[in-house]
């Protein structure tokens, strides 16, 4: 039997500073049976996510590069590079990117897969 082993899967950093890479997501977690979702994303200076709102899972939010804005339904708060923010599930909330722009790392517990279920006999 294999025993899972701790490994580093990826350097944040380079990937948050490599302006090759684009905007949008530069890294996901992909390990099979994980219990966790993980997404590096970078937003280019001025960058926006509309106002969004996750009904289901709690999500933290680490500032990995740049700056930014957090908007919520009390107002914005600027985020910078260490920042760990907390986002409740129900929360709504936007994101806008400083003039450096903005890179961020987004941690949840793992959405359960699509399943197939039978049709129902009345349907």
């Amino acid at each position: 039997m294999n025993q899972p082993v701790p490994r580093i899967l990826a350097d944040l950093h380079a990937l948050a500073g490599d302006p090759s890479l684009g905007s949008g997501a530069r890294w996901k977690l992909a390990e099979p049976e994980r219990q966790l979702d993980a997404n590096l994303v970078h937003l280019p200076p001025g960058g926006h996510i509309d106002t969004h709102r996750e009904p289901d899972l709690d999500v933290v939010l680490l500032v990995v590069a740049g700056d930014g804005t957090v908007g919520t339904t009390d107002g914005s708060q600027h985020v910078a590079a260490g920042n760990l923010v907390w986002l409740p599930r129900g929360s709504s909330r936007d994101l806008t990117a400083g003039a450096e722009g903005l890179s961020y790392l987004t941690v949840h517990r793992r959405r359960p897969g699509l399943q197939i279920k039978p049709a129902r006999p009345d349907a």
